[in-house]
Formats: C-alpha cells, structure tokens, sequence
C-alpha cells in the first residue's frame, strides 16, 4: 500500500509543481509561494494517503473508521488544497489548465517514470519498473486525451469569436 500511496503523492506533486505561474501568482512573495506550494504537498498527500487508509479500514469492516479517514480526505482535498491552489494561482482558462495538464503528462512519461522505471530495473526490483512502465503508458494515454481536449476548447473559444 505504501508504494500506492507514493506513486499517486508524486503524481499530486508534479501536477503542482509543473503549474505555469498566473497572474496571482506573480503577486506574491517568493516565501510565501513555496510555502503555499508545500502546503499543496502535504494536503495532497494526506488526501491519497487518508483515502488509501479508508480502504484498508472497510476492508478490515471499520466503516466507522473508513468513514472519519474519507470525510478528512475530502476537507484536506476538497478545502485546503483547493483553497491553497486558488491563492498560488495554480487555475487559469481551460486552455491554460489543460497545457499544464499534457506538460506535467509529458513530464512523467517522458522523464519521471521512464527514469523511475529503468533505476528500478538496474537495481534488479523488476516488479516495480514493470509498474512504472504500466503507470507510463496510462500516462499517454491521459496526455492524449488532454491533447484532443485542448483542441476541442480552442475551436469552442476560436467560434465563439465568429
């Protein structure tokens, strides 16, 4: 479950860091834009690794237990790290969300997990670089997807001009 949790943490965090700064953004103190970008971090990470819980939790019948860990997943998701977002500046046009989008795609697919892949691969945990790779491909897949989306908000808004 840990190497779950990781892998979907890092995921949050590209998707974070990989933002193209908007004008909000450029507004704010240096101090203050790392601090909100880790804040990020940390509520992303709680989120996938409370709801991860949440499900080990109903599985060993703790619906009470699985209940508590989802609704805190939700506040750290839905609230703080929304919220904190917001004010870094991290949401732009649906243009502008979806060129981050194939970017932080194209940074894992190109980079992240091919590296991930091949280290784990060297160092003989074959297992994991097979689900690296397996990872890399849903990647393409959703870069793709994000590439036809692209294409389809331009010709809205380029029509809509007319």
């Amino acid at each position: 479950m840990k190497s779950i949790v990781m892998i979907a943490a890092g995921i949050f965090a590209v998707a974070a860091t990989g933002a193209t700064h908007h004008p909000t953004d450029s507004k704010l103190n240096e101090q203050t834009r790392q601090n909100l970008s880790t804040a990020m971090h940390g509520e992303a990470f709680a989120y996938v690794t409370y709801m991860a819980y949440a499900e080990h939790a109903r599985n060993s019948n703790q619906g009470d237990l699985a209940a508590l860990l989802e609704e805190t997943a939700k506040t750290e998701r839905f609230e703080h790290f929304v919220e904190e977002a917001r004010l870094a500046g991290l949401f732009g046009s649906n243009a502008e969300n979806l060129e981050n989008a194939i970017n932080g795609e194209s940074y894992e697919i190109e980079t992240m997990y091919r590296k991930f892949a091949q280290e784990a691969e060297r160092a003989g945990d074959h297992e994991v670089a097979q689900r690296f790779e397996e990872i890399r491909q849903d990647e393409v897949k959703h870069r793709d997807a994000f590439i036809t989306a692209l294409k389809s908000v331009k010709h809205k808004t380029a029509s809509g001009l007319r």
